[in-house]
């Protein structure tokens, strides 16, 4: 027995890497460990070495390919542009399908079912929402520290799923709601709403829509994300502009060529919403304030940067908001987010969490800027009370006035 998933990795794939070696001065966790096995080199030598059949997908497999990140910087710096990030997910999949863990039931109930489940969703989010106000959320075992950096939730619990807003006749897009965005950072849609509305489109927000399948695809859930994946075919399907306010979501739905026809109509279609807003602006659609003297400091998620190559963009933005932008870690690391990554990982997230914070402290600016929820939960738990973290589309929509 070798592979034993619809979709393993693919021999292509793998012939592709030539062993060069540009992949360990970006990869997260062969800089700090220095272990080849923690490398994007390591772990393909090790899947290869499966499809051979010289190794078996036993524990220690599932050890080297879960303590990957899949941030995906490899990707960028990869000479033959070997889709690292379809590899590890299919190798992550093999191992929760031939050593399952103790906790993979319950694994698969909350990335694999109840993040496409609205009502799940919203009882959650009260629950944890209450827990907040108790002050008593973050010492929950296992996600607690997890939950350290998340906002103010909000009750009763606003939702901009299935909404709609703007005039008929105008040119229309689609807003991707997700799972946990729609429910713990409903204040990134609301700003996206309003901004889009300036812009003079008509958003709307189809009920039907799912989670993107992201974390059930990066956990190895591969069915689950399948399924996902097809709901959203189904929902979102239509020749207009898919616009998402999550990196890692956003990643992942400029993936979905991989699930056919359908899918390659998604795929072309999303559009991180600082792609959509930095058009406009350039276009003269949306104004552009003058300096205001004062700065914000930008973190480039990895599925930003990394997964869809998106860089330019956020700052224009943050610029048209009237603010001079500093760079939190030019070609740094991960932050340590990365899904369940924290966690799994607890300590080497932990490590690459105060590395950022760091960085960030460093710059002497106390606004910071991230387009992806988890890395902005990660941000705001190793940073002071002193630091605000916000959406880049916040950031414009606050200085225009756009939000009550």
């Amino acid at each position: 027995m070798v592979w034993v998933t619809d979709h393993p990795p693919k021999s292509v794939d793998l012939d592709s890497c030539v062993t060069c070696g540009l992949c360990l001065p970006v990869c997260p966790t062969f800089r700090l460990t220095g272990d080849e096995t923690a490398s994007p080199r390591g772990r393909l030598a090790a899947i290869t070495a499966v499809a051979e059949g010289r190794i078996e997908v036993d524990e220690r497999f599932d050890e080297i390919t879960s303590f990957c990140l899949q941030c995906r910087a490899c990707e960028t710096a990869c000479p033959s542009m070997l889709p690292y990030g379809e590899v590890i997910e299919a190798a992550r999949a093999e191992a929760v399908a031939q050593v399952p863990r103790s906790n993979q039931a319950v694994r698969r109930l909350a990335l694999g079912r109840a993040l496409r489940s609205p009502l799940a969703m919203r009882a959650s989010t009260i629950e944890a929402a209450v827990l907040q106000r108790l002050d008593v959320l973050g010492s929950l075992p296992i996600v607690g520290g997890a939950t350290a950096g998340l906002r103010r939730l909000p009750l009763p619990l606003p939702s901009a799923r299935g909404g709609a807003w703007g005039p008929e006749d105008a040119e229309r897009v689609i807003l991707f709601t997700g799972c946990v965005a729609d429910t713990w950072f409903t204040e990134i849609h609301t700003a996206t709403v309003q901004v889009l509305l300036a812009a003079g489109y008509r958003v709307e927000a189809p009920e039907t829509q799912t989670c993107c399948g992201a974390l059930a695809s990066h956990s190895g859930f591969s069915s689950d994300a399948d399924s996902m994946a097809h709901m959203n075919i189904s929902s979102l399907s239509g020749d207009v502009p898919i616009v998402v306010n999550v990196a890692g979501c956003g990643a992942h739905l400029k993936a979905y060529g991989r699930y056919g026809d359908g899918g390659e109509g998604i795929a072309v279609s999303a559009k991180d919403v600082t792609e959509i807003v930095a058009e406009a602006i350039e276009a003269g659609r949306l104004p552009m304030l003058a300096s205001n003297g004062e700065r914000v400091v930008v973190q480039d998620p990895c599925h930003l940067e990394h997964g869809q190559n998106i860089t330019r963009e956020p700052r224009l933005v943050i610029e048209a908001a009237g603010y001079e932008v500093i760079d939190a870690d030019p070609g740094g690391m991960c932050c340590g987010a990365a899904g369940l990554y924290q966690v799994d990982h607890p300590d080497m997230a932990e490590q690459l969490g105060v590395a950022k914070a760091a960085k960030v402290e460093a710059t002497g600016v106390h606004l910071v800027a991230s387009a992806n929820a988890g890395c902005e939960m990660q941000l705001r738990r190793y940073l002071d009370g002193g630091y605000e973290v916000l959406h880049p589309i916040e950031i414009y929509a606050r200085a225009h006035g756009m939000l009550g």
